[in-house]
């Protein structure tokens, strides 16, 4: 059963922007603390950014920082991430995942929901 999905990955020039989209078909994104996660190639999975129901977020990868923007649209049960100034390094699968527990989110543990991914390469 799909509860959590993410879209708009894709290539992307170096430079590029892109937004990502976590939507959650059956069940309001209000009450959970939602974390964007990315895996790069053969390397393991590192939160980028949770965001809290009262719309506080805190950003964990050092090498997305001033470039990532965050919003919800509580009507369409979507969190949005908009990846700017894109580089190679940034190449990998986004998942967004949602939590109960805030705490849980930067270690991606407890996660009552993940998404499937969505592939960003960045490439010339």
């Amino acid at each position: 059963q799909l509860m959590l999905a993410e879209s708009g990955g894709g290539l992307v020039r170096p430079g590029g922007s892109l937004t990502l989209s976590c939507w959650a078909p059956k069940f309001s994104l209000d009450y959970y603390t939602i974390g964007w996660f990315r895996q790069a190639p053969e390397k393991e999975r590192e939160a980028v950014v949770c965001v809290n129901t009262d719309g506080s977020s805190t950003n964990y990868l050092k090498s997305l920082a001033g470039r990532i923007t965050i919003s919800r649209d509580t009507a369409k049960h979507t969190v949005f991430l908009q990846l700017d100034s894109l580089n190679a390094e940034d190449t990998g699968v986004y998942y967004c995942a949602s939590f109960v527990n805030p705490s849980m989110c930067p270690r991606g543990l407890s996660a009552a929901y993940w998404g499937q991914g969505t592939q960003v390469t960045v490439s010339s």
